[in-house]
C-alpha cells in the first residue's frame, strides 16, 4: 500500500495539461480544470479540506459606436504587506471594434492544505 506524501504548504508544480503554474496539493487544475489524481473531493470539483473566496470581481467593457479600435491587457499584480511585488503576469490581451464587448473576472480563492481548517 502506498502512503500519500505530506505536501508543503505554497508548493507548486507545472500542469501536465496546460502548462500552468499551480500547487501541487491540487488535485484539479484551477486553469484547464483538468483531472490531476483520483481525490474523492475533486468529483465535485472541490481541492482540498475547504475552500473560501475572499475576492470576486467582475467588470464589462463596452466599446462605443464611433472612434477606432482600442486595444486591451489584462494584468494581474501580487504584492506582500509592505507592496513589494511577488508577481506581475499578463493574462491576456486583445483588440475591440466598434460596439465590441469584453466581460473581465478575477477570483482569489483560498485554500486550506490537508489536515487545517482555514480562518474566515
Amino acid at each position: 500500500m502506498t502512503v500519500g506524501r505530506a505536501l508543503a504548504p505554497g508548493k507548486t508544480r507545472v500542469c501536465p495539461h496546460c502548462k500552468a503554474k499551480i500547487l501541487e496539493s491540487a488535485s484539479v487544475c484551477p486553469g484547464c480544470h483538468h483531472h490531476l489524481r483520483f481525490d474523492p473531493s475533486a468529483v465535485a470539483e472541490k481541492r482540498t479540506v475547504s475552500s473560501f473566496s475572499p475576492l470576486r470581481v467582475e467588470g464589462t467593457i463596452r466599446h462605443p459606436t464611433g472612434g477606432g479600435p482600442w486595444e486591451y491587457s489584462v494584468l494581474v499584480c501580487i504584492r506582500n504587506e509592505r507592496g513589494e511585488e511577488l508577481a506581475r503576469h499578463v493574462v491576456g490581451v486583445g483588440a475591440m471594434q466598434t460596439n465590441d464587448i469584453r466581460t473581465f473576472s478575477l477570483s482569489v480563492d483560498v485554500y486550506a492544505p490537508r489536515g487545517t481548517v482555514p480562518l474566515k
